[in-house]
Formats: C-alpha cells, sequence, structure tokens
C-alpha cells in the first residue's frame, strides 16, 4: 500500500468514526499509537471533521453572540492546532527524504507534501458530506441533481489528488524535486508578534 493509499484509508476511517457520535466534543478513538504517521494522519482528519462541524454550528443565524464569540475562537485554536499538526507530518517527510541528494536540475514544489495531504484529508470530509446531501429525500430533483454532479466533481478530484501526491512523494524519493519545510509563522496567535496582544499603542 503506497503512503497515499495508507492516508485515504485513514481519512475515510476518521470520518466515518467521527460520524458515530456526530459530536464535537466527542474524544478522538486511540487507534493508532501517538507518535506514529498514522496517529497523526488520523489526527489531523479529526482535527477537519469536527472543524467542518463547528463551521456549520457557527452559522446558525440564531446564535447567541457570546456562544458565537467562544465557538469563533475555538475554530481558531483548531485552526493552529491544524496547521501545527501539518508542519509535523511535513517534519516526517523531510526526515524520510533527508538522505536523498537532489539531481542537478531538480525543482522545488510550490506546496510541501503535508499541505497536499491536508487537501486531501479536507476532500475526504467534504466527499462524505456531499453524499449526505445526495442521501436527501427532502429535497428538489434540482438540488439532488446538482449534488451528484458536485459529488462526481469531488471524487474525480481525489483521484487527481491521489495520483498527483504519489507523483510527488516519488519525486521526491528520486531526487527530481528538493524537499523544504517552510513554517507558517502566523503572527495573529503569537502575543509576542500580534499589536493587539502584545498592547502596542
Amino acid at each position: 500500500m503506497t503512503f497515499v493509499e495508507t492516508c485515504n484509508r485513514i481519512f475515510r476511517q476518521a470520518v466515518e468514526d467521527y460520524h458515530k457520535t456526530d459530536d464535537v466534543d466527542a474524544s478522538m478513538p486511540c487507534l493508532y499509537k501517538e507518535g506514529t504517521i498514522e496517529y497523526d494522519l488520523y489526527r489531523k482528519n479529526w482535527i477537519d471533521v469536527v472543524q467542518w462541524h463547528l463551521e456549520d454550528i457557527i452559522r446558525d443565524p440564531a446564535i447567541d453572540p457570546v456562544a458565537a464569540l467562544a465557538l469563533k475562537r475555538r475554530i481558531d485554536r483548531s485552526n493552529q492546532d491544524r496547521t501545527d499538526l501539518v508542519e509535523r507530518i511535513d517534519s516526517y517527510f523531510y526526515g524520510q527524504f533527508a538522505d536523498v541528494k537532489p539531481l542537478s536540475d531538480a525543482r522545488i514544489n510550490t506546496e510541501s507534501p503535508a499541505w497536499a495531504v491536508d487537501r486531501l484529508s479536507i476532500l475526504h470530509v467534504k466527499i462524505y458530506h456531499m453524499q449526505e446531501q445526495v442521501n436527501r429525500t427532502d429535497v428538489s430533483e434540482e438540488q439532488h441533481v446538482k449534488c451528484v454532479e458536485k459529488l462526481a466533481v469531488l471524487n474525480e478530484q481525489l483521484g487527481d489528488m491521489t495520483t498527483s501526491i504519489t507523483e510527488l512523494l516519488d519525486d521526491y524519493a528520486a531526487g527530481r524535486r528538493i524537499m523544504k519545510v517552510y513554517r507558517q509563522m502566523k503572527m495573529y496567535n503569537d502575543p509576542s508578534l500580534n499589536p493587539v496582544l502584545y498592547g502596542k499603542k
């Protein structure tokens, strides 16, 4: 099984496991040993699927403003957790390819492998929820057809991403691309860098 096939299997499993309770406060199951790449992949998708539902909840037009603010801050923390985890997965890749000597004409990719994996994880969440929409019986035929068409596009994208990420990892292994890790360096969550938080007048 290739790395991307492992990702797809784990991401499907995590989405399905979340929906056994469909509760944003449910604890993540411990299916993999902490410190393994499988654990990080599962946790990555768990964060994504929980945040998907938090984004649904905060859009409730009747939500209490105080509750909405608390939820917004929870989403912000979730985004930071997601970023930290993606960078951890990139460190895994960096270790995997550390001994590869790049070819003289090796290229640099615009996106690190873990950020591509991040998009793959979110795509699995989208597919699950679009399938839910396709399965609804309380909508018009027009809406049903639109959802079927959207699901087909998402599934096509899944195939394309599976292929392209596999090819990207093959390129790193063969030295055709140079593996680099750039940290996001988000400033707004850092009390020493956000002027509002460090009290700049």
